[in-house]
């Protein structure tokens, strides 16, 4: 018998996460998590902890949508459960301006496609029914865009990236909705990097009927808890009239193990997949924290901590492109041009997280996601100036630290 090696214990180190996501979990929660006790799926206290989600959900969501829910997995699973409504054949009009966006219109063309275009090319299908509306890279969606593409494709859906941190922009969410009234399209969003961070409420977007976030940005729970869904009744009277070809992520069949069954919420849901005591725990966690912070709160603070971030890194010579308040995306100075990937995986090693841009042109992502304090903030600046300056820089810290401090200083003298 072969010699089996065993490997030591995984020890993985503490790191700053200063990427795009997944951001960093409170530990609130993640002593939630730690001391949940083994439990099945159904167990009473489980499924109770389900149900006070799914009703903290809408409130933070700001909707009445009686299909609000979490999908087990990654943000990911949400919106392949958002996009599950799509079928062989449908027209739709997918946005991008993105890697992750870019993304999304890969899973309607592969979910749209006809069995035949499939076939033809499994893994980057052309289906005719989608039509994609490319905006450059740094660009975002705006509401004149949609409105020119949806008058002239007339499509059943469209699907747009609120928020593109493959670029750091925001995208035209009121454009979007109000042009999907007009035109009588359900709209669908991806609204993995906004929900938690911008201050918004869904039900305020009626032309929007779909829509899939993620549990590790601003919800800022576990990557692997639950991703929030919510959906129009019009989106489940399509759904249900046209059917669906998934099982584990049918939006229906989810809602029910959620306590969402003919459109009312009952006391206890049906099974529909295995859900661990340990996510459940995490994430009624996280969004009890979200409550008690505010949505609106936790938005400014994105805002001002955003800020201070910019204006430093804007001082040590760099260009932002970026206009979200989780995420700043620039280029080096022009004497380190054509260097940000050595950068980044430089500051990689050295246990500072944070992120290139994953397609072209490759510029550098700075992420704050539950970094909303000066010493956190302080802390991202002076590690990204000194791994400049070791690549020859040459930048004044001294200077750049004095700008941050009065950046908080103003707002302490304000408050």
């Amino acid at each position: 018998m072969a010699d089996i090696t065993i490997f030591p214990q995984l020890e993985i180190p503490e790191t700053i996460a200063a990427g795009p996501g997944p951001g960093n979990t409170d530990p609130r929660v993640l002593q939630r998590f730690a001391s949940a006790g083994v439990a099945d799926h159904m167990q009473a206290d489980v499924l109770r902890g389900m149900i006070e989600a799914k009703l903290m959900l809408r409130e933070i969501m700001g909707t009445s949508n009686i299909h609000t829910f979490g999908v087990a997995g990654t943000g990911w699973s949400g919106l392949d459960v958002m996009f599950s409504a799509v079928m062989p054949g449908d027209k739709v009009v997918v946005f991008t301006n993105g890697t992750f966006s870019g993304i999304d219109g890969l899973t309607v063309r592969m979910k749209a496609a006809t069995a035949e275009e499939l076939a033809a090319n499994s893994l980057d299908p052309k289906p005719a029914s989608v039509t994609i509306i490319d905006v450059p890279h740094g660009e975002s969606v705006t509401g004149e865009i949609v409105e020119a593409a949806l008058a002239r494709h007339k499509p059943k859906w469209a699907a747009m990236a609120h928020w593109e941190t493959g670029s750091g922009r925001i995208n035209d969410l009121r454009g979007f909705s109000d042009a999907c009234e007009r035109h009588g399209v359900m709209g669908l969003i991806d609204a993995v990097s906004s929900l938690g961070v911008e201050d918004f409420r869904i039900d305020d977007f009626p032309g929007v009927h779909g829509w899939a976030s993620c549990p590790q940005k601003g919800i800022c729970c576990l990557p692997l808890t639950y991703a929030p869904v919510s959906f129009t009744d019009r989106y489940i009277e399509t759904l249900r009239a046209s059917g669906t070809r998934t099982f584990v992520h049918h939006p229906i069949m989810e809602a029910r193990h959620w306590g969402i069954i003919d459109g009312k919420d009952v006391d206890k849901g049906s099974y529909h997949r295995t859900h661990s005591a340990y996510a459940v725990a995490a994430f009624h966690e996280a969004l009890r924290i979200l409550l008690q912070d505010t949505v609106a709160r936790r938005a400014k603070d994105y805002e001002f901590h955003e800020a201070a971030l910019r204006d430093a890194v804007t001082a040590m010579g760099c260009k932002v492109t970026s206009n979200m308040t989780s995420l700043v995306v620039l280029n080096l100075p022009d004497k380190l041009a054509g260097r940000e990937m050595e950068l980044v995986q430089s500051c990689r090693a050295a246990g500072f997280g944070i992120w290139p841009t994953l397609s072209e042109p490759v510029q550098v992502r700075i992420g704050i996601l539950n970094l909303l304090n000066q010493a956190a903030i302080a802390d991202i600046v002076t590690r990204f100036g000194a791994a400049m300056n070791a690549m020859g820089a040459d930048i004044d810290m001294n200077e750049i630290t004095a700008r941050l401090d009065r950046h908080f200083e103003t707002a302490m003298v304000a408050q």
